[in-house]
Order: structure tokens, then sequence, then C-alpha cells
């Protein structure tokens, strides 16, 4: 067996096993690069690690990740996510199940302005999980809806895994474009799960919601407006060319910190430290992953891996519809066990020459994967809003299983419409000229 072989032999069992022992998966991909790298034997391993780790973070574009966390945490303690809540009941809580109805939307909305599933969960699930059980729907149903609508904002920009897609492609992807070519893909998605919940109340007669008269209707929207306008704030500058996705979220947190604290008054300054520290440790998190994963991105570019699979892939069909087919499940089953921030930095350098020989727009490509590991997050026995919605509707995963497979079903459905209809990715980013 050639050095190489052994090497990459090295790197993927000793990433498994250490995954298996339940290591945190930045230290599975830095330690398994560097052993790898030293079996190798002709580079100096721990200087040459250290390097692509540092290089790897040293992105301007990067700057967005802690700026849209903390603009999110701020909305999230702000009263953000209850003033939305009021905003979606009076446009849809007055149908037949209408608070899965409202649910669905807040998550959209809330998870969109905040660019975090977990927090969806947290703070919409947190309020409606309790409300739709002392109105009567089943527990399990409630926590579905709230687990599946809550990854429509990783969607729907601002996101901060788009982020790590746009670093993770080399630049290929501008920030802006992929943030504007998952608007419609997440609506779909929220579409879709509307629809599920709906003939889910319909047959479990799930009683109708208030109806609001114009007054209420006006004030409850006067007080949703402000929360509304980060995300025009946020992309309308961005399309208008006003400022870049990075100098967006640095207005993101301005915005936040100004309406949590002086507008909605949600937030006390003595608040503010835990608050910033808060960030600070999901921000780590967030960056000790980019750098052990730019270091194992760079050994397997340097062992021509990504051409490798590519090569085999190709070589069993050049059918794209196939090959896309068989990415998608990939994608799934890698949703199940690792989070979306490694998963994407780490699988994106191996299938995006292989799309890319097939003719597919890598922003098309970006928002196959993302919606492919959103579904991840609902699975077990990794998924992070399944155990958070778990947690809150006070139930277990075992129950709940049996009341998503419906959106589950929703949700891959939509999937494969946008996989094999790419002007639904690829028709905002071209009317705004991100693509000719």
């Amino acid at each position: 067996m050639s050095t190489a072989a052994i090497a990459i032999s090295v790197l993927t069992v000793t990433f498994v096993l250490l995954l298996v022992l339940n290591v945190p998966v930045a230290f599975c991909m830095g330690i398994s690069t560097l052993l790898s790298v030293l079996v190798i034997g002709n580079l100096p391993s721990f200087l040459i690690v250290a390097q692509k780790m540092a290089t790897g973070i040293d992105s301007f574009a990067l700057l967005a990740i802690p700026f849209f966390i903390l603009s999110g945490l701020l909305m999230g303690h702000g009263g953000i996510a209850k003033r939305l809540i009021d905003f979606a009941n009076v446009i849809v809580g007055r149908f037949r199940g209408g608070l899965a109805f409202v649910n669905i939307m807040t998550c959209m909305l809330f998870g969109s302005i905040s660019g975090s599933a977990a927090a969806a969960v947290s703070s919409v699930g947190g309020f409606m999980i309790p409300l739709m059980n002392k109105m009567g729907y089943h527990r399990d149903f409630n926590a579905s809806t709230s687990i599946t609508a809550a990854t429509t904002g990783l969607l729907i920009p601002p996101s901060n895994v788009m982020i790590v897609y746009s670093l993770a492609t080399g630049g290929m992807v501008s920030i802006a474009a992929i943030f504007i070519a998952g608007i419609l893909p997440g609506v779909l998605v929220g579409l879709a799960l509307m629809v599920v919940a709906g003939i889910i109340s319909s047959r479990r007669n799930y009683g109708k919601g208030e109806h609001f008269g114009p007054k209420e209707v006006v004030i409850r929207f006067v007080k949703a407006v402000p929360a509304l306008l980060l995300i025009i704030i946020v992309l309308g500058g961005i399309l208008g060319g006003i400022f870049t996705a990075t100098e967006a979220s640095a207005i993101a947190v301005v915005y936040a910190f100004i309406l949590s604290v002086f507008v909605y008054r949600e937030v006390k300054i003595k608040e503010l430290p835990a608050i910033v520290l808060q960030c600070a440790v999901t921000t780590a998190v967030v960056m000790i992953l980019v750098a052990t994963s730019m270091a194992m991105s760079w050994f397997l570019a340097y062992q021509n891996i990504p051409q490798n699979i590519s090569a085999f892939l190709l070589g069993l069909t050049n059918n794209k519809v196939a090959i896309l087919l068989i990415i998608n499940l990939i994608l799934l089953a890698v949703g199940t066990f690792m989070d979306m921030t490694p998963a994407v930095l780490i699988f994106t350098p191996i299938f995006l020459p292989i799309v890319k020989d097939l003719g597919i727009h890598p922003l098309h490509f970006g928002i196959i994967m993302i919606m492919n590991l959103c579904i991840g997050l609902c699975t077990p026995p990794v998924g992070t809003c399944l155990f958070l919605g778990c947690g809150i509707a006070k139930t277990t995963v075992t129950k709940i299983i049996r009341h998503l497979l419906p959106f589950f079903a929703a949700m891959i459905v939509v999937l494969l419409i946008c996989t094999y209809a790419p002007q639904i990715s690829l028709v905002l980013p071209r009317l705004f000229g991100f693509i000719k």
C-alpha cells in the first residue's frame, strides 16, 4: 500500500473512531489531519497544520459570523419572537389549525432574522408549543411543527451556514448571491410544512384561532414592523450595493441593539456582557470548526481525494439525475450524524468538482447541500433541533418520530423539486445580476 493510501486510511479511521467516542467534531478533524500528515513524513506536520488552520480563518467574510450571531442573540433576548407570533397570528391564525400555521410562519420570520435554527426552536417553540398544548393540539405534533419549521431560517437569509459555504467554495460563490438564492427554496419549504400541518389539523379537527378586527391587525403589524425591518435593511442594502454582507452584519448588530435595548426595552444594559460572552463562546466554536476543517480540506486536496471521488462517480454514470440523487442520499446520511458547519466545510470541496463537471451551478449546489443538512438537524442521533424541541415539549424522540415523518416527507419533496429545478434557486440571483 502506498504512503498516500495509508495516510487516507489513517485520516478516515481516526476521524470515525474519534467521532464514535463522542470527541467534538473540531478535534476529530484536527487530530486526524495531523496524524495523516505525520504518516506522509516529508512535511513539517505541526507547522503546516497550524498554518492551514490560521490561514483558514483569516478571512474578512468570516467577520459576518460573530456579528450575525450577536444580532441574533440580541433579537432572541429582545422580545422579537412574541411580536412576530402576534403578527403571524393575525395573518394565518384564523384558519383551522391556525396555531400550527402561526408556529411555522413565525419560525420562518424569526429564523431569518436570527440566522439560527436552534434559536428559532428555543424562542418560538418555547412560546408556541405550550400554547398549542393548551389549545388541544397533540404535544408531539406541536414539537414536530417547531422542529422542522425552525430550519427554514437557515435557507432564508441572513444565514451563518451560507457564509460558511461561500468560504468553502474558495470565493467561487459570494455571500450575497447565496443569500438571495436561498429565499425561494426557504419559502417553499415553509409552505410545504404548512400544507402538511393543514391536512393533519383538518383530520384531527383542531380548532381555529381568533379572528382579529382591522384595528388589532394594524396594532400588531406596527409592533412587528421594527423587527421585520431588519430583513429589509440587510437584504435591501446588499441588493442595492450599499454595503457588503459583512458590513450588513455589523449594521444588523447596531439595529438589533437599538431595537432590543431602547425600543422594546426587553434587554437591560447589565445583561449585555452575558450576551456578548455567549456570542464569543458560540463564535469560538464555529471558528475552531472552520480552522480544523480547512486544514482537513487542504490535506484532501493535497492527496487529490476530490478528483478521485469525482472520477469514481462519473465512472459509474454520467447521468446528472442519478449523480444528484446519490449526492443527496450521501448528504442526508451525513446530516444524521454531523452538524452543518463541519459537514459543509468537509463535503463542499469533495462534491463541488463533481457538480461543476456536470454543469451544475455552485449556487444551486449550495442550496441543495444546505437543504439536505437542514433535514439532518431534525433527525437522530445528533439533530440539534430535534433534541431542543423534545426538551421544550417534554416528550421523547421515540414518541415524536412518527409525527415527524409527514413533515420529513414534505421537506424531501421540496428538496427533490429544488434539486431538479435549478431555476428555483437561480432565478433571483440572475434577476439581481449576481449571475448571468
